[in-house]
């Protein structure tokens, strides 16, 4: 168990002393240690001999590396284990109690088949707060099935409430439950490792990918249990605002977000018809919502002839939310992402420099970490065993000849 009062101070990262061993594999999992490598925590990914499952998901390929799996491991050392072998799971239970936080996302049962249960934690590391990130949990008729993002899309409503108005449902451009399953995950294993230090012991957390698609439909959902009336699709419209949707200029398409009555009479003020804001048709949101299609056509013949960067000055100006459509390149080379230190090189044993997404987390007072590459499979398997275990080089050289690691 570390501890972390005497490893922490105000210079390093606020998990600076935590020591993490990420069991996971593919994003969610991953994703979580990632975020806690970022805050300064020690983060040992430990793989199959095979490794994980993205570093085969390309192309892109750089040296061999997926972008994929560059993308979403960062800030972390390597090790790779044969599970499959008694010798492997010994090894295990062996750095088991080494570190904080116990990170996985294997099937339901998977480490209590292995002899991992609760009474083994609660014997061998009291200490440690394993987090276990499934499909659908571990109880209800579907916790014994595997969990994969696209499906929870599907299954969750998201889908319902993505894509054009007259087309089909629709998944999200990213992984996005994955992702926000990943952040539940990192943020229940900050509230368990504070509770450790009141109470002195680890706990289980327990994260799903269903839990969380269900949680991501916020406001959404929050309308279908108030009123009992499904919700449906508005495109790049909001349920509830108008107008707040996409709209075509004389050079591209820009999002415009009137969030209240006074924007929108600046806004039409602004567009050359101060009379709309006094039209009872429009007047108030409510009105404006019952008016959508009137509303979005009269933005649409007012925008169309403008350019896009005068527009977007002239109504940011005015405090009316408005911003580009941009492209992931044009989003990447903005001068705002360079400010925000949002796009970072690191140096990668293979690859040379490496252009990386930095972290959105900006801590003023305990600085996150200079990002480090994703370990190649294995990278670090020597130095783990050492360090940790405090094997012998002989020891360890009988295990890679035995391709118990690699």
């Amino acid at each position: 168990m570390s501890d972390f009062h005497s490893t922490a101070t105000i210079n390093q990262g606020a998990l600076a002393g935590i020591k993490v061993l990420d069991l996971s594999r593919v994003l969610a999992g991953p994703w979580c240690g990632t975020l806690l490598g970022d805050l300064g925590a020690e983060v040992v990914k430990v793989e199959s001999l095979q490794g994980d499952d993205t570093r085969g998901w390309g192309p892109p390929f750089l040296e061999g590396e997926s972008a994929y799996y560059l993308g979403c491991n960062r800030n972390k050392q390597g090790i790779a284990i044969d599970f499959s072998k008694s010798v492997g799971k010994s090894l295990l239970a062996q750095l088991i109690p080494e570190f904080d936080v116990v990170l996985e996302n294997f099937k339901n049962g998977t480490l209590a088949k292995w002899g991992f249960d609760p009474a083994w934690f609660e014997e061998n590391a009291p200490h440690v707060v394993h987090c276990s990130i499934t499909g659908y949990g571990t109880t209800g008729p579907l916790s014994n099935l595997p969990g994969y993002d696209f499906i929870l899309q599907a299954e969750s409503g998201l889908m319902s409430i993505c894509g054009p108005t007259d087309g089909d449902p629709t998944k999200y451009g990213v992984a996005i439950v994955d992702l926000t399953t990943g952040m539940m995950a990192a943020n229940a294993i900050q509230a368990a490792l504070i509770a450790r230090f009141r109470t002195g012991k680890g706990q289980a957390v327990e994260v799903s990918l269903f839990d969380t698609s269900l949680a991501l439909l916020a406001n959404v959902g929050s309308s279908h249990l108030a009123t009992g009336k499904d919700a449906r699709r508005f495109g790049n419209g909001h349920p509830t605002i108008v107008p707040y949707t996409t709209f075509a200029t004389a050079d591209r398409m820009v999002a415009l977000a009137v969030g209240n009555d006074s924007q929108f009479a600046k806004l039409v003020e602004l567009l050359g018809h101060p009379e709309w804001a006094e039209d009872p048709r429009f007047k108030t949101n409510t009105a404006r919502i019952e008016h959508r299609d009137l509303v979005d056509g009269l933005v649409t013949e007012a925008f169309k002839s403008r350019n896009s960067n005068e527009l977007i000055t002239l109504l940011r100006q005015h405090g009316i939310p408005i911003g580009a459509v941009h492209t992931v390149s044009e989003a990447l080379s903005q001068e705002h992402t360079t400010a925000k230190n949002m796009v970072v090189k690191v140096h990668h044993s293979t690859i040379g420099e490496l252009k990386s997404l930095g972290t959105p987390l900006k801590m003023h007072g305990t600085p996150t970490v200079e990002p480090k590459a994703p370990p190649q499979l294995g990278e670090h398997t020597k130095e783990i065993l050492e360090k940790y275990l405090n094997l012998n080089p002989f020891e360890i050289n009988s295990l890679f000849e035995k391709k118990i690691v690699g």
